[in-house]
């Protein structure tokens, strides 16, 4: 990767990060609950949502995470919907970045083959972003969504286990290529 493109990298992710994790707070704060607001990160700005730590290692090996989006589901008039709405406001967001792009990519003119370089990864780190969040294991969103549906049990082990479940579909060859599978289809979709 020359310097351009780490440095075009490096923008991409930290203003799709911060839609992120903005929509997670503005979703909370619509639906009540103020402790993202109170804890400024009700903003775009990356210096906000960004953990360093997670920054890293998303430029080093491809997978980190930002701050966590600090929110109070006892504020929502039921908590268990609030919780769900919150973690999908994340990847929702996700996807209409790169849904926006994509019709750029098809309607405006390239001027320089950068612009469709930039454009082309926003809209895979977008989706990639989407899809990864949307897996039903904590502390990904996916959990927030989909889990409070599976028996108490299987919640409390995805709790305990989730980390470790992560680091397995992550470097298990058959679940790569079933997500990267999943982001190309998309990709393919919207473009």
């Amino acid at each position: 990767m020359d310097a351009l493109a780490l440095i075009l990298y490096v923008i991409i992710i930290l203003i799709s990060i911060s839609i992120h994790e903005f929509a997670h707070a503005q979703a909370a704060d619509v639906l009540g609950d103020p402790t993202p607001r109170l804890s400024g990160r009700l903003t775009l700005n990356p210096l906000a949502h960004l953990d360093p730590i997670g920054f890293l290692m998303l430029l080093i090996i491809r997978i980190g995470w930002a701050k966590p989006v600090p929110i109070n589901p006892y504020n929502f008039k039921n908590p268990n919907t609030g919780m769900m709405i919150v973690g999908l406001a994340g990847p929702l967001a996700n996807f209409l970045i790169a849904w926006v792009l994509a019709i750029f990519l098809r309607t405006v003119p390239a001027p320089h083959y950068l612009w469709y370089d930039a454009l082309t990864a926003a809209i895979w780190i977008n989706l990639a972003l989407m899809v990864f969040n949307l897996l039903p294991i904590p502390p990904l969103d996916g959990s927030r969504i989909f889990t409070q549906y599976l028996p108490n049990d299987t919640q409390v082990f995805l709790e305990r286990y989730g980390f470790f479940l992560l680091i397995v579909i992550l470097i298990f060859p058959p679940t790569q290529q079933l997500l990267l599978a999943l982001i190309s289809l998309i990709y393919r979709f919207i473009t």
